[in-house]
Protein backbone atom coordinates (compact mmCIF):
# COMPACT_ATOMS: atom_id res chain seq x y z
CA UNK A 1 0.00 0.00 0.00
CA UNK A 2 0.92 4.04 -0.62
CA UNK A 3 -0.52 5.45 1.78
CA UNK A 4 1.23 8.99 1.18
CA UNK A 5 -0.29 12.05 0.77
CA UNK A 6 0.62 15.81 0.55
CA UNK A 7 -1.74 17.86 0.69
CA UNK A 8 -1.86 22.13 0.39
CA UNK A 9 -3.57 25.15 1.05
CA UNK A 10 -3.35 28.90 0.73
CA UNK A 11 -5.98 31.39 1.74
CA UNK A 12 -5.25 35.87 2.44
CA UNK A 13 -4.66 34.13 6.36
CA UNK A 14 -2.15 31.42 5.80
CA UNK A 15 -0.13 28.86 3.44
CA UNK A 16 -0.11 25.44 4.68
CA UNK A 17 1.79 22.37 3.33
CA UNK A 18 1.31 18.63 4.39
CA UNK A 19 3.10 15.54 3.82
CA UNK A 20 2.58 12.27 5.33
CA UNK A 21 3.04 8.88 4.89
CA UNK A 22 0.70 6.61 7.12
CA UNK A 23 3.39 3.43 7.07
CA UNK A 24 5.79 5.74 8.84
CA UNK A 25 8.64 5.41 11.59
CA UNK A 26 6.67 8.68 13.43
CA UNK A 27 9.26 10.91 12.32
CA UNK A 28 7.58 14.73 12.28
CA UNK A 29 9.38 17.64 11.01
CA UNK A 30 6.50 20.19 11.82
CA UNK A 31 6.95 24.19 11.87
CA UNK A 32 4.06 26.45 12.53
CA UNK A 33 5.10 29.17 14.67
CA UNK A 34 3.32 28.15 17.11
CA UNK A 35 5.71 26.00 19.85
CA UNK A 36 3.20 24.15 21.49
CA UNK A 37 1.02 23.33 18.63
CA UNK A 38 4.20 21.76 16.93
CA UNK A 39 4.96 19.83 19.87
CA UNK A 40 1.13 18.43 20.19
CA UNK A 41 1.50 17.38 16.20
CA UNK A 42 4.88 16.22 16.67
CA UNK A 43 3.76 13.94 19.68
CA UNK A 44 0.64 12.83 17.53
CA UNK A 45 2.83 11.62 14.39
CA UNK A 46 5.23 9.91 17.16
CA UNK A 47 2.81 8.06 18.75
CA UNK A 48 0.43 7.55 15.34
CA UNK A 49 3.54 5.95 13.56
CA UNK A 50 3.31 7.94 11.04
CA UNK A 51 5.72 10.42 9.36
CA UNK A 52 4.81 14.02 9.00
CA UNK A 53 6.17 17.49 7.53
CA UNK A 54 3.65 20.55 8.14
CA UNK A 55 5.03 23.79 6.72
CA UNK A 56 2.69 26.89 7.80
CA UNK A 57 3.15 30.30 7.59
CA UNK A 58 -0.29 32.31 9.41
CA UNK A 59 -1.13 35.31 10.71
CA UNK A 60 0.11 34.82 13.90
CA UNK A 61 0.39 39.07 14.19
CA UNK A 62 -3.07 38.70 14.39
CA UNK A 63 -3.30 35.48 16.73
CA UNK A 64 -2.72 31.75 16.93
CA UNK A 65 -6.42 30.64 15.54
CA UNK A 66 -6.22 30.79 11.48
CA UNK A 67 -2.60 29.05 11.54
CA UNK A 68 -3.78 26.33 13.75
CA UNK A 69 -7.54 25.83 12.58
CA UNK A 70 -5.78 25.94 9.28
CA UNK A 71 -3.15 23.30 9.42
CA UNK A 72 -5.28 21.29 11.19
CA UNK A 73 -7.78 21.19 7.92
CA UNK A 74 -4.95 19.78 5.95
CA UNK A 75 -3.45 17.84 8.11
CA UNK A 76 -7.20 15.89 8.54
CA UNK A 77 -7.41 16.40 4.86
CA UNK A 78 -3.69 14.66 4.13
CA UNK A 79 -4.99 11.59 6.53
CA UNK A 80 -8.47 11.07 4.08
CA UNK A 81 -6.40 11.20 0.94
CA UNK A 82 -3.64 8.55 2.20
CA UNK A 83 -6.94 6.69 4.05
CA UNK A 84 -8.30 6.20 0.60
CA UNK A 85 -10.99 3.94 0.17
CA UNK A 86 -10.43 2.38 3.25
CA UNK A 87 -9.75 -1.00 2.02
CA UNK A 88 -7.96 -3.64 4.55
CA UNK A 89 -7.93 -1.58 7.22
CA UNK A 90 -9.31 -2.13 10.76
CA UNK A 91 -11.14 0.89 11.06
CA UNK A 92 -12.21 0.37 14.56
CA UNK A 93 -9.34 0.98 17.48
CA UNK A 94 -8.91 3.22 21.12
CA UNK A 95 -6.60 3.85 23.23
CA UNK A 96 -6.31 5.20 26.93
CA UNK A 97 -2.95 7.17 27.46
CA UNK A 98 -1.82 8.38 31.02
CA UNK A 99 0.59 11.59 31.56
CA UNK A 100 1.62 11.94 34.89
CA UNK A 101 -1.70 12.65 36.78
CA UNK A 102 -3.53 13.58 33.44
CA UNK A 103 -5.38 10.62 31.34
CA UNK A 104 -6.69 10.37 28.02
CA UNK A 105 -9.36 8.22 26.19
CA UNK A 106 -10.05 7.87 22.59
CA UNK A 107 -12.23 5.90 20.08
CA UNK A 108 -11.82 5.96 16.80
CA UNK A 109 -13.90 5.20 14.00
CA UNK A 110 -11.73 5.73 10.27
CA UNK A 111 -14.79 4.56 8.34
CA UNK A 112 -15.50 7.84 6.33
CA UNK A 113 -18.40 9.46 8.77
CA UNK A 114 -16.99 12.92 10.30
CA UNK A 115 -18.19 13.24 13.92
CA UNK A 116 -16.26 14.34 16.89
CA UNK A 117 -17.55 14.23 20.53
CA UNK A 118 -14.87 16.12 22.75
CA UNK A 119 -14.44 16.20 26.87
CA UNK A 120 -11.19 18.41 27.40
CA UNK A 121 -10.75 20.04 30.52
CA UNK A 122 -8.36 22.66 31.24
CA UNK A 123 -7.81 25.18 34.33
CA UNK A 124 -6.02 27.76 32.33
CA UNK A 125 -6.45 29.91 29.09
CA UNK A 126 -3.09 29.43 27.38
CA UNK A 127 -0.48 26.75 27.07
CA UNK A 128 2.81 28.76 25.75
CA UNK A 129 1.23 30.59 23.34
CA UNK A 130 -1.41 28.38 22.31
CA UNK A 131 -5.05 29.01 23.50
CA UNK A 132 -6.70 26.68 25.26
CA UNK A 133 -9.92 26.90 23.64
CA UNK A 134 -7.68 25.96 20.06
CA UNK A 135 -6.81 22.62 21.77
CA UNK A 136 -10.27 20.70 20.93
CA UNK A 137 -11.28 23.05 18.16
CA UNK A 138 -7.87 22.40 16.22
CA UNK A 139 -8.61 18.51 17.18
CA UNK A 140 -12.81 18.83 16.26
CA UNK A 141 -10.84 20.45 12.52
CA UNK A 142 -8.71 17.64 12.19
CA UNK A 143 -11.03 14.66 12.86
CA UNK A 144 -13.79 16.36 10.43
CA UNK A 145 -11.40 16.70 7.46
CA UNK A 146 -10.27 12.92 7.95
CA UNK A 147 -13.40 12.15 7.41
CA UNK A 148 -13.59 10.07 11.10
CA UNK A 149 -15.74 9.50 13.99
CA UNK A 150 -13.71 10.29 17.38
CA UNK A 151 -14.87 10.02 20.90
CA UNK A 152 -11.98 11.64 22.81
CA UNK A 153 -12.02 12.68 26.29
CA UNK A 154 -9.12 13.88 29.05
CA UNK A 155 -8.43 15.68 32.30
CA UNK A 156 -5.99 15.99 34.94
CA UNK A 157 -4.22 19.04 36.75
CA UNK A 158 -1.81 20.04 34.18
CA UNK A 159 -2.98 21.44 31.04
CA UNK A 160 0.45 20.83 29.19
CA UNK A 161 -0.23 17.17 30.23
CA UNK A 162 -3.73 17.29 29.59
CA UNK A 163 -3.68 18.59 26.06
CA UNK A 164 -0.40 16.51 25.09
CA UNK A 165 -2.05 13.02 26.22
CA UNK A 166 -5.45 14.01 24.00
CA UNK A 167 -2.84 14.43 21.44
CA UNK A 168 -1.15 11.19 22.38
CA UNK A 169 -4.25 9.20 22.67
CA UNK A 170 -5.78 10.14 19.18
CA UNK A 171 -2.21 9.36 17.74
CA UNK A 172 -2.23 5.62 19.15
CA UNK A 173 -6.32 5.14 18.42
CA UNK A 174 -5.46 6.44 14.60
CA UNK A 175 -2.74 3.99 14.08
CA UNK A 176 -4.69 1.11 15.50
CA UNK A 177 -7.53 1.82 13.21
CA UNK A 178 -5.79 2.79 10.07
CA UNK A 179 -3.74 -0.20 10.64
CA UNK A 180 -3.64 -2.75 7.51
CA UNK A 181 -6.45 -6.22 8.98
CA UNK A 182 -4.76 -9.16 7.08
CA UNK A 183 -8.09 -10.92 7.09
CA UNK A 184 -9.86 -7.83 5.98
CA UNK A 185 -10.55 -7.95 1.72
CA UNK A 186 -11.91 -4.68 0.74
CA UNK A 187 -13.86 -2.26 2.95
CA UNK A 188 -14.61 -3.17 6.64
CA UNK A 189 -18.46 -2.40 5.92
CA UNK A 190 -21.15 -4.94 5.57
CA UNK A 191 -22.39 -2.44 3.44
CA UNK A 192 -19.83 -3.07 0.49
CA UNK A 193 -19.01 0.36 0.62
CA UNK A 194 -18.07 3.43 3.23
Amino acid sequence: MNRRATVSRTTRETSVEVTLNLDGSGEASVETGVGMYDHLLSSFAHHAMLDLVVRTEGDLHIDEHHTVEDTALVLGSAIDEALGDRSGIRRFADASIPMDEAVATCVVDAGGRPYVVLDLVFAGERIGTLGTQMVPHSLESLIRASRSTVHLSAHGMNDHHVAEAAFKAYGVALRGAASPDERRQGVPSTKGTL
